[in-house]
């Protein structure tokens, strides 16, 4: 038998799934599965209200000024900031839904709706989980999910890691970076807030303690459609409110348990799968999986062992047929192999 070089990387990647799959007997006994971490008790986060939202945008200009953002020209006059997706130059993004005629506002037919697309600072984030430098990490006080640019090496694992696509990574800079919103974290410490939720004229992104939204979801999910409510603006105590007809919610809190939940809440009056957001997501967090998994596979060495093992095995049987079998022909040798 004639040994060559896709021969010889043939067996050893056989090797290695043989190792895979034996490491599955070999875990250890006790391994079991991580729960989803939870909300901290003082977590602080956003809720978006779609029926709320105008459409102004004033949330996306005062994110680019608190946050020392450049304008992002996407059409070339050089003259707006006009970023249409989440970006290295935009942490806020607000989009519309459009249905045919665009008659009605918050209708799924001949109607339109907003979004707002930003860091959903989950409860279990993927990002933290797969950094390999702690650059993105989760305040175990606020529960946001922030980002460290001197302790980042730039693997972008966060960037792949994260469900709702938010990581972003400049590539038009010499010295790049990551970004996503810290729901400017940046600012508390002088008594600020989200700059996205100070700014809003109607109350549609509202900051405050992750509790107290809770309860101002479940106030404004249990008012009778049609008759006249009031919203607060800014926060949930800010005493500062906002008078509408109560709106027709679908019934569904986006963030409430998709993908082990997050700290930014959505309600609208439109279909969330109609919105650009993921949906069908799971209740369980993706970084429980992935931990429990390594934890797993790693837990007493098992898979470097085995894995080294299988291909310890196959490089042998290449050398038992390099001494049986006269037309050895290992890497293609120039020579025409062993004589």
């Amino acid at each position: 038998m004639t040994i060559t070089r896709r021969n010889f990387l043939r067996r050893a990647a056989a090797g290695g799934t043989a190792a895979v799959a034996a490491c599955a007997t070999l875990a250890p006994a006790g391994a079991e599965a991580r729960e989803n971490l939870k909300v901290p008790d003082n977590a602080v986060g956003l809720l978006f209200d779609g029926t709320l939202c105008i459409g102004c945008k004033a949330c996306m200009s005062a994110c680019k000024e608190v946050n020392n953002l450049p304008l992002e020209d996407t059409i070339g006059e050089k003259l707006w900031d006009t970023p249409l997706e989440l970006s290295g130059k935009t942490y806020n993004v607000i989009k519309v839904y459009q249905s045919g005629t665009m008659e009605t506002k918050d209708k799924a037919e001949n109607g339109f709706a907003h979004i707002k697309r930003s860091c959903l600072h989950c409860a279990d984030p993927s990002c933290v989980s797969a950094c390999p430098v702690s650059a993105m990490t989760k305040d175990k006080q606020t529960g946001i999910v922030g980002y460290d640019k001197d302790a980042c090496i730039g693997c972008r694992y966060c960037v792949a890691a994260c469900p709702f696509g938010v990581p972003q990574f400049q590539y038009d800079t010499p010295k790049p970076e990551i970004a996503k919103c810290q729901l400017c974290k940046h600012r508390m410490a002088e008594g600020k807030f989200a700059a996205c939720a100070e700014v809003c004229p109607t109350g549609a992104t509202l900051f405050g303690p992750y509790k107290a939204l809770s309860a101002e979801i479940d106030r404004r999910r249990a008012m009778k459609p049609g008759e006249l409510a009031e919203f607060p603006r800014r926060t949930p105590d800010s005493g500062d409110m906002h008078e509408k007809a109560a709106p027709q919610y679908v019934d569904y809190v986006y963030g409430q348990k998709d993908a082990g939940g997050t700290q930014v809440r959505y309600l609208s009056g439109v279909a969330f799968d109609r919105l650009a957001l993921p949906m069908g997501l799971p209740e369980r967090a993706f970084a429980a999986d992935s931990e429990t998994m390594q934890h797993t596979l790693y837990g007493g060495m098992i898979l470097p062992v085995v894995a080294l093992a299988g291909l310890v095995t196959a490089a042998w049987r290449g050398s038992k047929n390099h001494h049986d079998d006269d037309d050895f022909d290992m890497f293609d040798h120039p020579e025409g192999g062993h004589k």
